[in-house]
């Protein structure tokens, strides 16, 4: 873990990530309904317009996954906008944990459990 988000840094970041994790949302539901009748398209005409929309949301989704990547931000379920938050707790690695519908960074897991091993801070 490079970047320790502390819970303040991590709320502070909230309302621009919650608006990244809906682009990323948006672009991966246009690549899973595009899919299907690209695959049937392909061999017509390279996929029509679908195949236009397919590679801008694949795009956008390597972007901004990239984006938060580089910000340490792990990106657990793009469905439910899941995300962990390197953290330290009592000088330990943890994951802080958070998902699209929560107000604020309110939970934390041992690196090892995972989601289903939350915590309340």
């Amino acid at each position: 873990m490079d970047r320790v988000y502390t819970p303040r840094e991590a709320n502070e970041g909230l309302p621009a990530l919650r608006q990244q994790l809906e682009r990323i949302r948006e672009a991966r539901q246009t690549i899973l309904r595009a899919a299907e009748r690209i695959r049937d398209q392909v061999a017509a005409d390279g996929g029509g317009h679908e195949g236009k929309d397919y590679w801008e949301a694949t795009a956008l989704l390597k972007t901004e996954i990239e984006d938060l990547a580089a910000r340490g931000i792990l990106l657990r379920d793009p469905q439910t906008g899941l995300v962990d938050f390197p953290g330290e707790r009592e000088g330990r690695p943890v994951y802080l944990c958070w998902r699209l519908g929560e107000d604020t960074v309110s939970f934390w897991h041992e690196v090892a459990s995972g989601f289903a091993g939350r915590k309340p801070l």
